[in-house]
């Protein structure tokens, strides 16, 4: 096939030559970037917490009236939960994994570091943590019940002992060995001595930002005396629809002083990880639409020109067809005109793509995009220009000599 005599007849179409081309690199830049941005906000939804999620149900409770000391309700409320039939165990936290809220701090190994080294979240815990959240301890041990102390939260946040997640200690310590080493929470230079390591724990937050530091966590023995509080409570298997009823009821019962939200006060594990990523979700399915709607409009773009394109020139298909040109002579040249456009298309597109990409990375901090996402869209979209023009030129191959050329 000349390739010479096709590129002459695109220059007298110079106007639906250009627009095409241009349709098709702001289709492949657009859908490079929303593929990327969808395989990013999937890639949240799988992510594991470290806990094990089953029958773990999240309580918001807030204390009201004019108590200023909470301690000790918050020791009655505990107590009746753990109490409570089908219920295995219970604790009192500021935050938990994959509530989007909760405390973050920066590490220091030296007290008088002007630089953390990384954030972390801070997780106020007590004697009975991992075991209702179903955590792994993988080094030293868990804290005893008379280390947990209540804490006002207005005070230091600097411990004496703490617990650390395997990817904090592997980022704190070349090593990875934390066990029994000094790290710092604040400025003021209490330190803190590691006494275990639990495999994995993620923080509360879901969001691109917490993404450097989303297995960096804290578990610090000590309930917060406030007026606010999450409980988390671990059911036994089979009773977790049971205990989720039951349990504002009990809670009332034992003080009537809180408020526990309609919405979202008590709730099971999956609502939570479900409403934790429901922006995610909704992000990676509007992506995946306008990627579709896009793709459709290319194609009919190309579908529509190519077929203008075959009506215009009739005559010419005809004498081609009346010179010895086979069929599939014709077929080639519209076969090869279009990947030409299309070529011209995604080789600007694909300088799009990363232009697009180096906006995003600077207004919303995400990630460089891969060149595999690139060539991806270069292949789908040079595939789906052939298979759009594949029907007009397969009408233009069919055109009789003779039809033709009784139109001169």
């Amino acid at each position: 096939m000349q390739i010479k005599p096709i590129l002459a007849a695109l220059r007298r179409h110079k106007a639906g030559t250009i627009l095409i081309a241009l349709q098709i690199a702001l289709t492949l830049a657009i859908v490079c970037n929303a593929l990327f941005i969808i395989q990013e906000r999937v890639s949240r939804l799988s992510r594991t917490t470290g806990m094990d999620e089953s029958n773990v149900i999240a309580i918001a409770n807030r204390y009201v009236g004019p108590a200023t000391v909470f301690g000790p309700t918050i020791k009655t409320d505990l107590a009746a939960i753990r109490n409570m039939a089908g219920v295995e165990d219970a604790y009192a936290t500021n935050s938990y994994p994959l509530r989007n809220g909760g405390w973050s701090m920066g590490v220091r190994l030296i007290p008088d570091a002007k630089k953390e080294i990384t954030s972390t979240t801070l997780y106020f815990v007590d004697d009975h943590a991992l075991r209702t959240l179903g955590v792994k301890l993988i080094e030293g041990r868990n804290f005893n019940a008379g280390e947990v102390i209540m804490l006002d939260p207005r005070k230091s946040t600097a411990l004496p002992q703490v617990i650390i997640t395997k990817a904090l200690a592997q980022k704190l310590f070349a090593d990875g060995k934390s066990l029994g080493k000094t790290i710092y929470l604040s400025q003021e230079g209490k330190p803190s001595t590691v006494i275990g390591v639990v495999e994995k724990l993620q923080v509360p937050w879901v969001g691109t930002w917490a993404g450097s530091f989303d297995q960096h966590a804290v578990l610090l023995p000590a309930t917060l005396d406030a007026n606010y509080q999450n409980f988390l409570v671990r059911a036994r298997p089979g009773q977790q629809e049971a205990v989720l009823k039951a349990l504002p009821k009990l809670l009332i019962d034992t003080n009537r002083m809180r408020v526990i939200p309609e919405e979202g006060g008590v709730r099971s594990f999956e609502d939570v990880r479900r409403r934790a990523y429901e922006t995610d979700r909704g992000m990676a399915i509007l992506m995946g639409i306008v990627c579709a709607v896009l793709l459709a409009i290319t194609a009919a773009g190309i579908v529509g020109l190519s077929s203008f394109w075959v009506g215009q020139r009739r005559k010419q298909i005809g004498v081609r067809r009346a010179l010895g040109a086979t069929k599939g002579d014709i077929l080639s040249y519209f076969m090869t005109e279009n990947f030409l456009i299309a070529l011209g298309g995604v080789i600007v597109g694909s300088a799009l793509a990363y232009g697009m990409n180096q906006w995003l990375l600077e207004q919303f901090e995400m990630q460089r995009l891969s060149l595999v996402y690139v060539i991806t869209g270069v292949v789908a979209l040079l595939l789906l220009g052939q298979a759009a023009v594949l029907a007009p030129a397969l009408r233009a191959s069919r055109v009789s000599p003779v039809e033709a050329t009784r139109s001169v």
